[in-house]
C-alpha cells in the first residue's frame, strides 16, 4: 500500500511525459492520477490501526553490507502529512489544468513527480531512502520555478538551489556518520546517537527546509516568483518535510539529554523567527509576501510545539502543520486567481473586490478567519495546544508565542481588507469575474477540509500516536 502511494504519481509522471497528448488532455490525465492518489490514501487510512505504531510497511534489503534497505511505512502523524500532500497536490494540479500552463506535459509530469517524492519523504524509514526522496523532491521544484516562474525566476531559483544544496550536503554528511556509527541506516533498528555535530547537521538541514530564522533568505523570492500552484505546494507541503525530519530524526534518534541541552537555543531561534516573520508579514505589500512571511512565522510556532517535548505541544505541532498547509495552499491559489483577474496581488492596486463577487469574498474571508485562529477554528486548536505545551517549558515562551498570534490576526485582517474592502484599486475592472465553477472546484475541497478539522480537531490529535503520555519520548518512534 505504501509503495503504491509513492509510485502511483511517479508512474503517472512517466505516463504524462511519454504520451503525445494535447495540453488540456495531459492536464486532465494528471488530475485523474492525482485524484486516484487521494482515493488510495483514503483506503490506507481505513486500513490503518491508529492504536498501533508503524504500519503499512514494505521492507526490502538494498545494500546489505551497509545496512541500507528500502524501508517505508507510516506512523499516525506521518499518514496525516501524506494526506495533506496528496490533497494539496491534487488541488495544485487541478488549478494548473484550469489555467492551461505552457508545455503542459512537462509541467504536469513534474508536479506528479513532486507529489510522489514528498509522499516518499513522509514514508521513509531508512535514512538513505529518506535522503533520496528528499533530494528527488527538490529537482522538480528547481525546474518549475526556473522555467515557469516570474520575471526574477532565475535569481529566485539560484538562491533556492544554494540554500537547499548547502542543507542537503550537511544532511548527507550527518546521515553517513550516523549510519556508520550505528551499523545500520534503518530508522527503526538504529539506536539513539549522542553526537552533537551530527545532530546540528540534521538541525541545520531542516532549518533551511522549513525555513527557520536565520536560514530563510530564499523564502520570499521563491514563493513570489513561483507559479501559484507551485508556491502552494512549496509553502503548504514541502516545508512539512522539515517537521517530519525534526521529529522523526532530530528528536527521536538522539539522546534525550542532548536534545534537552539544545532545546533552549532552538526555542529561542524559533521564537525570534515567529516574531520577526509576523512583523514582516504585517508590513508586506502584496498577498504573496504576506502568505510567505506568515508561513515562516507558522513554522516557527510549529517548531516551538515540537521542541516543547511533551504530548500537548507535539500534537499541536502536527495539527497546526496540517491546518497551515491547507490555509497556505488555499491563499496562494487565491492569489493566483486574483493575479489572473487583475495582473497583480499588490494591495496598492487592489481593493473593492467584494462588490459583485460573493464567492471570492466568502472563500477568502472564511480562510482568512481560520488563519487568524478565531476560537472554534482548527488553527485555534493547534495554536492553543502548542502554547499549552510550551508553557510547561516556561511562561515566557508562551507569552511571546501568544503575542505573535495577535500579530497574525493583524496581518490577516490587513490582507482581507486590502483585497476585499477599501476603495476599488486601479487594477480592478468591472469585468473582473467572480470565481468560476472550475476555480471553486479547486479551493472548496481545501476549505471543506479546514471546516471539518475545525469541527473535529481530535480526528488528528487523538490519532497521531498510539501512546497518549506526557513525555514525548514515550510516543516518539
Amino acid at each position: 500500500m505504501t509503495t503504491a502511494l509513492i509510485f502511483l504519481p511517479l508512474a503517472g509522471a512517466l505516463l504524462v511525459w511519454l504520451l503525445p497528448l494535447p495540453a488540456r488532455a495531459a492536464g486532465l490525465l494528471a488530475t485523474l492520477i492525482a485524484l486516484a492518489e487521494v482515493a488510495l490514501w483514503a483506503v490506507a487510512v481505513r486500513r490503518f490501526d491508529f492504536g498501533q505504531s508503524l504500519q503499512l510497511e514494505n521492507h526490502q534489503s538494498w545494500f546489505s553490507d551497509l545496512g541500507v534497505s528500502y524501508h517505508v511505512g507510516f506512523f499516525g502523524f506521518s499518514l496525516w502529512l501524506a494526506g495533506l500532500t496528496v490533497v494539496v497536490c491534487a488541488a495544485a494540479i487541478s488549478y494548473a489544468t484550469w489555467v492551461n500552463r505552457e508545455r503542459a506535459r512537462a509541467y504536469h509530469g513534474l508536479l506528479l513527480f513532486l507529489t510522489g517524492s514528498i509522499v516518499g519523504v513522509f514514508a521513509a524509514q531508512d535514512l538513505l531512502v529518506f535522503y533520496v526522496f528528499f533530494e528527488a523532491m527538490l529537482i522538480p521544484l528547481y525546474v518549475l520555478i526556473g522555467v515557469w516562474g516570474g520575471e526574477r525566476r532565475v535569481f529566485a531559483t539560484v538562491k533556492f538551489v544554494v540554500y537547499t544544496m548547502a542543507g542537503s550536503l550537511l544532511m548527507l554528511a550527518s546521515i553517513i556518520v550516523f549510519g556508520l556509527s550505528q551499523g545500520t541506516f534503518d530508522l527503526v533498528e538504529s539506536g539513539a546517537s549522542s553526537n552533537e555535530w551530527v545532530f546540528l547537521g540534521f538541525l541545520a538541514a531542516f532549518a533551511v527546509k522549513a525555513p527557520l530564522f536565520p536560514f530563510h533568505g530564499w523564502l520570499v523570492d521563491a514563493y513570489r516568483e513561483s507559479p501559484p500552484e507551485v508556491a502552494a505546494i512549496l509553502s503548504g507541503v514541502v516545508s512539512k518535510a522539515a517537521v517530519y525530519g525534526l521529529f522523526r530524526i532530530a528528536i527521536a534518534k538522539f539522546d534525550e539529554s542532548l536534545v534537552a541541552d539544545f532545546q533552549p537555543y532552538i526555542l529561542a531561534f524559533a521564537t525570534i523567527g515567529l516574531v520577526y516573520a509576523s512583523l514582516l508579514a504585517f508590513r508586506a505589500r502584496d498577498v504573496r509576501s504576506v502568505t510567505a512571511y506568515s508561513s515562516m512565522a507558522q513554522m516557527g510556532l510549529i517548531v516551538l510545539g515540537l521542541f516543547s517535548l511533551n504530548e500537548l505541544g507535539v500534537n499541536g505541532a502536527f495539527l497546526q502543520s496540517v491546518a497551515h498547509g491547507l490555509v497556505s495552499a488555499t491563499l496562494f491559489l487565491l492569489a493566483g486567481m486574483l493575479e489572473t483577474r487583475t495582473g497583480t496581488s499588490a494591495f496598492a492596486r487592489l481593493g473593492g473586490l467584494a462588490r459583485g463577487r460573493p464567492d471570492l469574498a466568502t472563500v477568502l474571508l472564511v480562510v482568512g478567519v481560520i488563519a487568524l485562529a478565531v476560537p472554534g477554528s482548527v488553527s485555534f486548536a493547534g495554536e492553543f495546544l502548542i502554547l499549552a505545551g510550551i508553557y510547561a517549558e516556561g511562561w515566557a515562551w508562551a507569552a511571546v508565542g501568544a503575542g505573535a498570534i495577535v500579530l497574525a490576526a493583524m496581518y490577516m485582517l490587513r490582507l482581507i481588507s486590502g483585497v476585499l474592502h477599501r476603495s476599488r484599486g486601479e487594477a480592478v475592472r468591472d469585468e473582473a469575474l467572480d470565481l468560476r465553477p472550475a476555480e471553486l472546484a479547486v479551493v472548496l475541497p481545501l476549505l471543506a477540509a479546514l471546516l471539518f478539522l475545525s469541527a473535529s480537531p481530535a480526528s488528528i490529535t487523538q490519532r497521531n500516536f498510539p501512546i497518549q503520555g506526557s513525555d514525548v519520548s514515550e510516543a516518539a518512534p
